[in-house]
């Protein structure tokens, strides 16, 4: 159970499919939430972002910009904004540049005998 929360919150590779999958479920998240207006319907909202954190939590890794995106998305106004596209973009930027900034890995030296 331990080692199950534990990966949930580790940094995923990111793939094309998650990287797509990702931008897609932001995107329909940010339509829907300007489609329903700035007063939702009986808190559709609040389950659209709670469905959208927790999926792309579970594809991308947990990071910390998720939270606030989730928070600022109970605002009345907020969940206007395309917000989970842009946390998403961020997400994505910042995980590309930590990768590139690792030292490739070091060569094994194996000798077959």
């Amino acid at each position: 159970m331990i080692a199950e929360a534990q990966r949930f919150f580790q940094p995923r590779q990111l793939t094309p499919w998650r990287t797509r999958t990702a931008f897609g479920i932001a995107m329909a998240t940010d339509i829907l939430q300007v489609a329903l207006g700035p007063f939702g319907w009986a808190f559709a909202d609040e389950i659209l972002d709670v469905i959208a954190a927790v999926t792309l939590t579970s594809l991308l890794g947990f990071h910390p910009l998720l939270l606030p995106t989730f928070v600022v998305e109970f605002l009345p106004v907020a969940d206007l904004l395309p917000t989970w596209i842009g946390c998403v973009a961020l997400v994505v930027t910042l995980r590309r540049r930590e990768r590139a900034s690792q030292p490739p890995p070091a060569p094994t030296d194996v000798i077959d005998v």
